[in-house]
């Protein structure tokens, strides 16, 4: 009687105890960690490595979840221990968290920037460009454009002699489409491999019988969105390049002065033309030592395959941009006069 009596009471010991830990437990997993009200928005970041206890934790105290034991059963239950990712999202607070697990699980929204790059921009514009519309870091990418060639010359050999390391011309225009977070390194791979699949149909058969690389085509590209305001003129301002480099004479072309001038520099000084670069057609003999400028496909056409021409002058006449093509330098000064003349000058 007396063992019967101690073993109900053990069994109504252990069944209390059993009621007060189910009890303890229940009021954590139901017991709100916070009292900040449901509904508003809530910016949380989740680092990666991160576990399902602390990743609960920082739900928690975001309020986005009101339990983080809770959400830790909860992501047990439905075997998402493992399975949410990283990143940046916009939540709210007060979440059930079924739909909390599903968007961890599915990852951050990504965010994607548009950026038109345009025919003409120099190296450095780009750069600029990247900086302003898609938050690339300035200094990383303009480093990169401008010196850093050799550490894509092994995907793209036409830059293993890249003047001064130079990406200059490569960076085919085109509106690009880059994810946030993006780096400058991955911007300059997107840029060349769009540039590679854009010339793999350019026929250089013209070019390479007059003693012409890629790169030297590239660089007469550079200079034709420069020195001509028309698309439609390229094939003939192409065709003075070639016929003066024929002669042989000094190209004598501003654009590749004004490469090296402050931005914004618009005419040039009898001492600019004297300027001892590189890039100044004035004082050195071919083509500059690099492109000045990103040209696109037009400019690459006409370029690699320039019109059939005489010409070895032109000179700005028309409001819209066009331009006389001459001969002869003396018919290059009455072109030069009769615009004079026509503009009041």
């Amino acid at each position: 009687m007396w063992l019967a009596r101690v073993l109900v009471g053990v069994v109504v010991l252990v069944v209390l105890l059993g009621a007060v830990a189910f009890g303890a437990v229940r009021y954590h997993l139901y017991r709100p960690d916070t009292n900040i009200a449901a509904g508003a928005s809530v910016h949380v970041v989740i680092e990666s490595g991160s576990s399902t206890a602390e990743i609960a934790e920082i739900l928690s105290e975001a309020g986005v979840i009101e339990n983080a034991l809770m959400f830790r059963w909860k992501t047990r239950q439905a075997e998402a221990d493992g399975k949410m990712r990283a990143g940046e999202y916009d939540l709210s607070t007060g979440m059930p968290y079924d739909l909390v697990m599903e968007r961890l699980i599915a990852g951050p929204v990504a965010v994607y920037f548009k950026v038109p790059v345009p025919e003409g921009f120099t190296a450095v514009q780009v750069a600029e460009r990247f900086a302003e519309r898609a938050q690339i870091p300035a200094d990383e990418l303009t480093a990169l454009v401008t010196a850093g060639a050799g550490q894509f010359a092994a995907e793209h050999p036409y830059l293993q002699d890249a003047y001064g390391g130079s990406l200059e011309g490569f960076l085919f225009p085109a509106t690009y489409t880059v994810e946030e977070g993006a780096s400058a390194q991955e911007v300059v791979e997107m840029m060349l491999d769009h540039f590679d699949s854009q010339i793999a149909g350019l026929d250089l058969s013209y070019a390479t019988s007059q003693g012409l690389d890629l790169t030297d085509v590239v660089i007469i590209a550079s200079i034709l969105e420069r020195e001509s305001k028309l698309a439609e003129e390229f094939p003939l301002v192409s065709s003075v390049i070639y016929n003066r480099l024929a002669k042989p004479m000094r190209l004598q072309l501003c654009a590749t002065v004004l490469y090296e001038l402050p931005p914004g520099t618009t005419s040039l000084t009898e001492q600019d033309l004297k300027l001892d670069s590189p890039y100044n057609t004035y004082i050195h003999d071919g083509l500059p030592v690099g492109p000045i400028s990103n040209p696109g496909m037009a400019a690459l056409q006409a370029a690699a395959t320039p019109a059939e021409t005489d010409y070895l002058y032109y000179v700005l006449t028309g409001a819209d941009g066009s331009q006389t093509f001459t001969r002869t330098y003396d018919e290059f000064l009455k072109a030069k006069q009769a615009s004079r003349d026509m503009n009041g000058g």
